[in-house]
């Protein structure tokens, strides 16, 4: 095993607190990451001549603006995004909610891009939000079309915890839904990750029939109609299967991942 950078990586920790913090300083970054603060002095230091951190004139610190052009560049050259940006604006207007795509990171899916609704009250999410495998539709559609293997890995290694009154925290529930929404396509969530919210996911997959990524319409239950549901459904499945054909996928090709 090759040996690892200890500096580069608690480097990245530090990074990591400006995920969830607009800004901080020297004490707060100590507080949180628990490393010795000449090391967290050394790094803060080393990571604001390069330009990954800036120091405002009250000693707290931001993310440089250097990340704005590698940002640029992430989404600029992941295909997947651009592939399916016309499609979700398409969707987007078609079904006026919220339009999500999302793609696997570990035991995790991420949101890699979203379309807002023109709706006044709108759902909290936003690009590079992250949720458990097992919470909500965009990111169970993508467990449900795992292999066996690594579904039955993840289910052993994960503890589910709730996050709001419609989570599935039962394992046996979550195995049999995850069966249902591999044979239909398609996956639905209500009040999951937020209260009174829905989500309808489809899978999208890659030229060799792999899940790759997610496609999802959310907004709030208020909004939902009961004979609104097939026309949702109809819509998200179409558009993700759109998605797929563009990648390379055929609808011909066996999906023997089970």
């Amino acid at each position: 095993m090759e040996t690892l950078n200890k500096t580069v990586l608690k480097s990245m920790t530090i990074l990591k607190l400006f995920l969830e913090y607009e800004k901080l300083n020297l004490n707060q970054m100590i507080e949180l990451t628990n490393l010795p603060k000449t090391s967290v002095y050394r790094m803060v230091s080393s990571l604001e001549v390069i330009g990954f951190l800036n120091k405002d004139d009250n000693g707290f610190y931001k993310l440089g603006l250097i990340f704005l052009q590698f940002g640029e560049l992430v989404s600029e050259r992941l295909d997947l995004r651009k592939i399916a940006f016309p499609i979700l604006e398409k969707l987007r207007d078609e079904v006026d909610e919220a339009v999500n795509l999302s793609s696997k990171d570990g035991t995790e899916s991420v949101y890699i891009e979203k379309l807002d609704t023109n709706h006044p009250v709108r759902l909290y999410t936003r690009i590079g939000r992250r949720s458990p495998l097992y919470v909500g539709a965009c990111s169970r559609i993508i467990l449900a079309y795992l292999t066996e293997k690594e579904q039955e890995k993840y289910l052993e290694e994960t503890k589910l915890k709730s996050f709001c009154s419609g989570t599935i925290t039962d394992k046996e529930e979550l195995k049999k839904i995850l069966v249902q929404s591999y044979k239909d396509g398609y996956t639905i969530s209500h009040s999951e990750l937020a209260e009174q919210t829905f989500e309808i996911a489809a899978p999208i997959f890659d030229h060799t029939g792999k899940v790759l990524a997610s496609l999802s319409i959310a907004g709030a239950e208020s909004r939902l109609l009961k004979d609104d549901m097939d026309f949702l459904i109809s819509k998200v499945v179409a558009a993700g299967m759109e998605i797929s054909c563009e990648l390379g996928y055929k609808k011909e090709v066996s999906n023997s991942i089970k």
